[in-house]
């Protein structure tokens, strides 16, 4: 994955925020969009693409665009800033492959344990019966 690349790939929109504010609400468009073309993009592989597809299903349009939206800033550059970032770490984990779980089986011990604790919690029940 080139970020670079990636990035220039980019398109962002902006609006007025929602919510509490006063008057900068009302007047300022800081909160800001990026779309990204996912099927479009020749910064990812089709591997990559189908993988983050799978992962973001829930932020991605039919048209197979991925928007990610930031309006905690007061400013529109400091939610540029925050949906880059935030853009950028979705991608990274969507593309990073799960560990192969190795199976393992239960050792000596804990088997011996085991049955050592089914033992004493069977004598504890017989014991209560005789009562």
């Amino acid at each position: 994955m080139e970020k670079e690349k990636i990035i220039k790939e980019l398109v962002f929109k902006t609006s007025r925020s929602s919510g509490s504010g006063g008057q900068n609400v009302n007047k300022v468009s800081t909160k800001v969009e990026l779309r990204f073309n996912l099927f479009d993009s020749e910064a990812l592989n089709e591997e990559g693409k189908e993988r983050i597809s799978e992962k973001l299903k829930n932020k991605i349009s039919q048209e197979g665009i991925l928007i990610v939206t930031s309006d905690s800033e007061r400013t529109q550059l400091g939610n540029k800033k925050k949906v880059i970032e935030l853009f950028i770490s979705l991608i990274e984990k969507s593309l990073i492959k799960p560990k192969k779980r190795t199976k393992t089986k239960p050792t000596k011990a804990s088997k011996e344990k085991r049955l050592k604790e089914k033992k004493i919690q069977s004598e504890k029940k017989k014991l209560r019966n005789m009562e």
